[in-house]
């Protein structure tokens, strides 16, 4: 199973933030990429807490023939076409594309990308949409789901669903 990230912040050429995110998915689908199966979009506070905009987020599973590193090329690629500069870490963005897992492969640095993203199994954010589209999925290093690397997290997250 290929799973990515989707985040935004910020408004880019596609317009506001959840815009940003669906022309994302778009773009990639354009790429060649197949969408699976995808999550709603969620709301979430900025991690680490901070004064930046909340955040649209959601996850996807993906079909491609790609390895890792053209795919995540081509994620790079999408950010940058809708605005993404890259500077400071966690610094606001118009869109993010992480990618999760690429079929349960396991790989660290410092050539990326690291597989499994290294922080999935600690953000609400990630975890919630991703239990939704696969519940049962398994976090290849940790050997724990998505459901159960969700209830591992404190229950107050701000984390919530839109409409």
């Amino acid at each position: 199973m290929i799973l990515i990230a989707i985040g935004a912040n910020l408004p880019g050429p596609a317009g506001p933030p959840r815009a940003q995110a669906e022309v994302a998915l778009a773009r990639l689908e354009a790429a060649g990429v197949t969408i699976v199966r995808r999550s709603r979009w969620y709301e979430s506070a900025p991690v680490p807490v901070s004064d930046q905009p909340r955040y649209v987020n959601g996850v996807a599973q993906i079909a491609t023939q790609l390895a890792p590193e053209p795919l995540l090329t081509i994620m790079h690629e999408v950010e940058a076409a809708l605005g993404r500069k890259r500077g400071a870490l966690n610094a606001a963005r118009t869109v993010d594309l992480d990618l999760l897992d690429h079929d349960g492969q396991c790989r660290s640095g410092p050539a990326a990308p690291i597989l499994p993203h290294p922080r999935l199994h600690q953000r609400a954010f990630v975890l919630k949409p991703l239990a939704e589209i696969a519940p049962e999925w398994r976090h290849p290093t940790l050997g724990r789901t998505a459901v159960e690397l969700l209830a591992d997290l404190p229950p107050d997250v701000d984390v919530r669903p839109l409409p």
